[in-house]
């Protein structure tokens, strides 16, 4: 399988819609779910933070992802954003099919 998905948390909703509709407009990403109300719990510089954040679940191909971790850094307003892909073990043929149609830029 070749399908990937990519988690990425953010600040709030509004920054998760910008990057939700910019990876979907520009045929990254076939869909993007946002699931705000998450809290994370991390260390950062020293100190354990605790921060509400949205999490998108970014569906896409393998050969995406290193233009879609480029244009998250380009739009996401953390440091370090968490950019983590995780491959698809399987999968309806239906959506799989409709995910690498949305994604074709042919």
């Amino acid at each position: 399988m070749d399908e990937i998905v990519v988690l990425c948390a953010t600040g709030g909703v509004e920054q998760a819609d910008t990057l939700a509709r910019a990876l979907v407009e520009s045929r990254l990403a076939a869909c993007v779910n946002l699931v705000p109300g998450v809290t994370s719990v991390y260390r950062w510089k020293g100190e354990v933070c605790r921060e509400p954040e949205c999490l998108l679940l970014i569906k896409t191909r393998a050969e995406n992802f290193e233009p879609v971790r480029r244009r998250i850094r380009e739009l996401h307003s953390y440091e370090v954003p968490e950019i983590i892909a995780l491959p698809v073990a399987a999968g309806d043929g239906d959506y799989l099919a409709w995910l690498r149609a949305a994604v074709s830029r042919s």
